[in-house]
């Protein structure tokens, strides 16, 4: 009989990442759960051993690269290796463009972004060594497809989340190596991304003056979500399956990319007619 294959899971104390480690442990595996938050995690290591999978969890900042490779020194001498990766965690500063400050850019990056970085850097070479079958999810957004105002340092984070999730799915094609790519770009959901706050290092200052605003908008938003997070997991474990890069469970996600799609072509359009008059 073999072994279990084994899922990764960053941010998997609350919200989506905690319903990727439920999703990854419906389907038989050994989830290597990981978060910032040592309390939410345990919550979450004893929400997947109680469906009767094992589970790892390993406290881990992922803007940490030194973290981040602990975690996956530890999936390779504990489990044995790692089939399906999720770079999950992430963060929100919200408010007005010029109120970011740079230590909002650097805290947001620095999970976002880095925290996506690092898990490929750490975890890619020795699922290629490996050498078998595996799948990478890096969790973007919505907003990294589209943007809203309110949100510049987030989308951001996201939209390059995307680019490099793109960019990483041509690398491996490129060098043959049997590892899919998906990024995960969900709009709102009732997770705990609106309390980033909680996790925010002591030593930086408080979120902008205009924060609180947009923060209840984006409550509003989560609460009238006909999606929730369940539905987000499964989405992704669908789109492993399938083989399918971008996982995009809001329907109406679509009609922003479109408008924004719409608009730079039309920009286009408009400049290259008045060159050729």
């Amino acid at each position: 009989m073999s072994a279990p294959k084994v899922a990764v899971v960053t941010g998997a104390g609350s919200g989506i990442g905690r319903a990727l480690a439920l999703a990854c442990a419906s389907e038989g595996m050994v989830v290597v759960a990981a978060d910032i938050d040592a309390e939410a995690l345990v919550a979450t290591q004893a929400l997947v051993e109680a469906t009767g999978a094992a589970c790892l969890a390993q406290r881990c900042d992922v803007s940490n690269a030194a973290d981040v490779e602990r975690l996956a020194e530890a999936s390779w001498s504990q489990c044995g290796g790692v089939d399906w990766l999720f770079n999950n965690a992430g963060v929100a500063v919200l408010g007005a463009a010029w109120d970011a400050t740079d230590d909002d850019w650097q805290w947001v990056l620095g999970v976002n972004l880095m925290g996506v970085v690092h898990g490929v850097r750490s975890f890619v070479p020795r699922m290629r060594a490996r050498g078998m079958a595996a799948h990478i999810v890096n969790t973007s957004s919505a907003a990294g497809l589209a943007t809203i105002g309110g949100s510049s340092v987030y989308c951001a984070s996201k939209h390059a989340v995307v680019a490099f999730s793109e960019c990483l799915a041509k690398d491996l094609a490129q060098v043959g190596a049997p590892i899919g790519v998906s990024v995960l770009c969900p709009s709102l959901v009732a997770t705990r991304i609106d309390q980033s706050q909680r996790n925010r290092p002591a030593a930086l200052p408080a979120a902008g003056p205009t924060a609180a605003a947009y923060g209840e908008r984006v409550r509003a938003g989560m609460a009238a979500s006909d999606i929730s997070a369940e539905d987000v997991a499964r989405a992704a474990v669908d789109a492993i399956h399938a083989r399918r890069f971008y996982i995009i469970p809001h329907a109406h996600t679509g009609a922003s990319v479109r408008d924004r799609s719409q608009k730079i072509m039309g920009d286009f359009h408009h400049i290259h007619q008045e060159s050729l008059q």
